[in-house]
C-alpha cells in the first residue's frame, strides 16, 4: 500500500510501488489531494488498469519493440521498417512519449502524412500505427489509444480495372526479347503475381497433369525463394494448352539451371522485381504500344477478367488468384462481370413486376369479402 506523509515545505508526497515493485512518488498541495491520488492509483493496480504516469518511452521507441516481436516474413518486416523509420521515427509523433499523445495529435499527424502518401499507403501505414497502439495498452504503458477515435481521412477513389485484351497480350509478348516472351504468356495464362512468376520451376510444371503448383515466390530486392505471400497463395493451376506449349519452347531454348529455374537471365540467375519490371517490361510496353503505367500486375487482371467473362464464380477465380476470399474480386473486377447491366435491369424489372401483382392481389381481396360480408346481412 502507498502512503502520504508531509514534506517540510509543506506540501504533501504520495508515495506507491507498482506491479514490478519500483517506487514512485507524486507531491500535492493538499493532502485531500494526494490522498485521493493514491486511492486512484490503488484502485487502479487492483483492477489491472495502473498505467505507469513515470514511463518515458517514445512512440518510435515502442514502434520498434512491437515490430522486433512480430512473426512477419522478411518482406513484411522490410515494409514495417521502412514505414516505422519514414514516418514515424522523426515526425511530430514519434519522438513524444507514448501518454503524451493525444487524439488530436493523432488527426494532425494523419493530416501531415497525407501529403505524400496515397489514400492506400496511408491507411496501411495508420492500421500499423493502431496495431502498435493496442500493444501498448496491453502492456499498460497507455490507458486508451489516440488511433481509437474516429480520424478523418483522404477519400480513396480506386480506379476502375481495364485489362489487357488478348491482342494487346499477344502484342506485349512479341516485344520482349526471345528469352522473356513467355514470362508474359505464363503470367497472363496462370494469373501468377510477379515473385510467383520469377520463381517458378521446372518441377512446378506438370505438363502431364496439366496443372502448375504455385509453392514459392521470390520477393522484391530478392534472388532467392520464399513462402508464398500468404497461406492461401499456395495453390494448383491449371495449365491451358497455349501456355504449356509457350513453357516448353522456352525450355527448349533456354534450358533452365540445376536448381530448375525456368525464367532466368543469360548468366543463370532469377530475375530480380525491379529489372524485369521497370527494365525489360516497360520497354516492351512501350514498343508495343500499350497505355502508359501498364505493369506485370496488369496481366494477372488479363486472367481475372477471362476467367469472369468464361462463366467463372467469383469464388473460383479468388481461388486461381491465390486470394482468401472473394471479397478482393468483387471489389476489384465486380464491373467486368458479363452481361452485368442486362442483369440489373432484369432483377428490379422482374422484382417490381412481381411487387406490383402481389399489391394488386391484396388490394382486391378485402372488396371480395367486403361484398360476402354484405349478403351475409342481408340474409
Amino acid at each position: 500500500m502507498g502512503n502520504v506523509a508531509k514534506r517540510p515545505d509543506g506540501k504533501y508526497r504520495a508515495r506507491w510501488r507498482d506491479l514490478s515493485g519500483k517506487e514512485h512518488a507524486k507531491h500535492f498541495t493538499k493532502k485531500r489531494d494526494a490522498d485521493a491520488w493514491l486511492a486512484i492509483v490503488e484502485g487502479d493496480k487492483l483492477r489491472g488498469q495502473y498505467i505507469d504516469p513515470t514511463d518515458r518511452t517514445t512512440v518510435a521507441q515502442y514502434a520498434r519493440r512491437w515490430a522486433a516481436a512480430r512473426p512477419h516474413n522478411p518482406r513484411t518486416v522490410r515494409r514495417v521498417d521502412s514505414l516505422i523509420r519514414t514516418h514515424i521515427e522523426g515526425t511530430s509523433i514519434g519522438t513524444r512519449r507514448l501518454v503524451q499523445v493525444l487524439p488530436s495529435d493523432a488527426q494532425a499527424w494523419v493530416t501531415d502524412r497525407s501529403q505524400g502518401l496515397s489514400p492506400s499507403t496511408l491507411r496501411l501505414l495508420v492500421s500499423l500505427v493502431r496495431s502498435i497502439y493496442t500493444s501498448a495498452q496491453h502492456d499498460r504503458l497507455v490507458g486508451s489509444s489516440p488511433f481509437a477515435a474516429r480520424l478523418t481521412m483522404p477519400e480513396s477513389q480506386q480506379k476502375r480495372v481495364v485489362p489487357l485484351t488478348v491482342e494487346q497480350v499477344h502484342d506485349l509478348a512479341a516485344a520482349m526479347p526471345p528469352r522473356n516472351r513467355a514470362m508474359v504468356l505464363t503470367q497472363a495464362g496462370l494469373g501468377l503475381r510477379i515473385g510467383e512468376l520469377l520463381a517458378l520451376r521446372l518441377a512446378d510444371v506438370d505438363f502431364a497433369g496439366k496443372v502448375v503448383r504455385v509453392e514459392t515466390q521470390i520477393a522484391p530486392g530478392e534472388r532467392t525463394r520464399t513462402a508464398p505471400k500468404t497461406a492461401w497463395s499456395e495453390r494448383t493451376v491449371p495449365l491451358p494448352a497455349p501456355v504449356a506449349e509457350a513453357l516448353t519452347a522456352h525450355v527448349a531454348a533456354f534450358p533452365p539451371p540445376a536448381d530448375g529455374t525456368v525464367f532466368t537471365t543469360r548468366f543463370g540467375q532469377p530475375y530480380r522485381h525491379d529489372y524485369y519490371g521497370t527494365r525489360i517490361f516497360q520497354a516492351a510496353v512501350a514498343a508495343s504500344g500499350l497505355p502508359d503505367g501498364t505493369t506485370p500486375h496488369d496481366l494477372r487482371h488479363h486472367y481475372a477478367s477471362v476467367l469472369l467473362h468464361a462463366g467463372e464464380s467469383v469464388v473460383a477465380v479468388a481461388e486461381r488468384l491465390g486470394h482468401k476470399n472473394a471479397k478482393l474480386v468483387l471489389s476489384t473486377y465486380g464491373h467486368l462481370m458479363p452481361d452485368s447491366e442486362e442483369r440489373t435491369r432484369k432483377a428490379v424489372e422482374n422484382a417490381w413486376r412481381k411487387g406490383s401483382a402481389d399489391h394488386t392481389r391484396t388490394d382486391s381481396r378485402p372488396e371480395r369479402r367486403s361484398r360476402r360480408s354484405r349478403r351475409f346481412v342481408r340474409r
